[in-house]
Parts: C-alpha cells; sequence; structure tokens
C-alpha cells in the first residue's frame, strides 16, 4: 500500500484521547452564587431516591445526551433539571480541565455564576435530597486532605503469560489515585467532586 495515501488518511484525523468512544461522558457544572454578600460555591446532595451514590455531595451534572449539542449544554441542562435554574441565570459559563477516571469515564467541567438568589434555587427531590453552599474564601483558605488509593493489575486465569516478556513474574505497575476531601461543618466533600473543586480553586488563586 502506498505509505502517502495512508498518510493521507491520518492527516485527516482529530486527535483525541485513545479509547474515549468507549468511555461514558458527564458534564458537571460548578455554580457559584452570591449569599450573605458573600460568593459561594454551591452543592447538591444527592437523592436516596437515586441507584448511584445516593447520599454523596455532587456539583450538577449528569450523563452527555445524544440530543445535547456539546459538554456546555448538557451542564446546563442538568442544572435546569436538578436545582430549576433556568439557562439565561447561567452566566459566565466557562471550561476547567476535562477528567478522565481509570473507571472508563470522562467528564467534563464547566463552572459559572448562578443569577438569582439563593433562595430561588427549586431541587428537584428526585434527583436532590438538599442542597448547602460553602463560601468561597473558606474554600480558597482551605486546604484539601489528601489520601491514596492502590490500583494493583490482576490478569484473569486465560492470561496468555508465554506472550510476554517474564510471563507470570511480570512486574506489573501499580498505581496510587489521590483522593481529595474538603470538611465544612458536618459536610464532607470528596472524590470526583472535591478534585474538581480543588482544580478550580488553584485556578482562582493563580496570580496569573
Amino acid at each position: 500500500m502506498d505509505p502517502e495515501n495512508l498518510l493521507h488518511k491520518v492527516s485527516k484525523h482529530t486527535p483525541s484521547i485513545l479509547g474515549s468512544k468507549n468511555f461514558v461522558k458527564f458534564a458537571i457544572l460548578l455554580p457559584l452564587i452570591e449569599k450573605n454578600n458573600e460568593t459561594h460555591v454551591l452543592f447538591e446532595v444527592r437523592s436516596h431516591k437515586m441507584r448511584r451514590q445516593p447520599g454523596e455531595i455532587c456539583f450538577p451534572g449528569g450523563r452527555i445526551d445524544l440530543q445535547d449539542p456539546d459538554a456546555k449544554a448538557a451542564a446546563l441542562r442538568e442544572t435546569r433539571e436538578e436545582l430549576g435554574i433556568p439557562e439565561q441565570d447561567l452566566l459566565h459559563v466557562h471550561p476547567l480541565d476535562y477528567l478522565v477516571s481509570p473507571f472508563g469515564m470522562i467528564v467534563y467541567p464547566y463552572a459559572g455564576y448562578v443569577n438569582q438568589p439563593y433562595s430561588a434555587v427549586d431541587p428537584n427531590p428526585d434527583e436532590v435530597g438538599d442542597v448547602f453552599t460553602v463560601p468561597l474564601s473558606y474554600l480558597m483558605e482551605t486546604e484539601p486532605e489528601i489520601h491514596h488509593v492502590g490500583f494493583e493489575a490482576r490478569p484473569k486465569e486465560n492470561f496468555p503469560f508465554e506472550l510476554i516478556e517474564g510471563g507470570k513474574d511480570y512486574n506489573w505497575q501499580t498505581r496510587q489515585f489521590e483522593e481529595y476531601f474538603y470538611k465544612y461543618e458536618d459536610k464532607v466533600i470528596w472524590g470526583l467532586t472535591a478534585r474538581i473543586l480543588s482544580h478550580f480553586i488553584d485556578m482562582v488563586s493563580s496570580e496569573n
């Protein structure tokens, strides 16, 4: 085959994360809101009716649907559905770094401003058990606790060890995954929510 023709096909390719077509894609919004004349971060507590992670603290968001034009539209739609905040009242919405989870998931986070009073937030009880806020100043002054979770490779019984150098004695690399924790009053914010929150705090705290 002609190398030039082969590489012409490659030239038309838009690079992405290898294997990402098989990943589940989510979009979330980190909402800022004014409360008591101060900027706060708005959080949800997932309803105990939810099958996935009931009772955990999170940001509004969910899976990107086929009808969503893009990840930002999905984040805005989910915020409207979960918190009753119309899209026209979500201002200055900008992307943060996306996050690739080791569990086959890509999360596209955004940050934006809720142009409504906190009292106007109207949670959907089927998805949201409670809402609360944390002063942004507190989060900027508070370092998260970071703990580590180890991941270990465990090949299946039918793995073809005879095809790799070292066989069953192959030195599989282990991996440490960082878990972030923020504590505020009786609330514990952790997991992907805390990791995205930490990234946002780093961005807005930067002198650049």
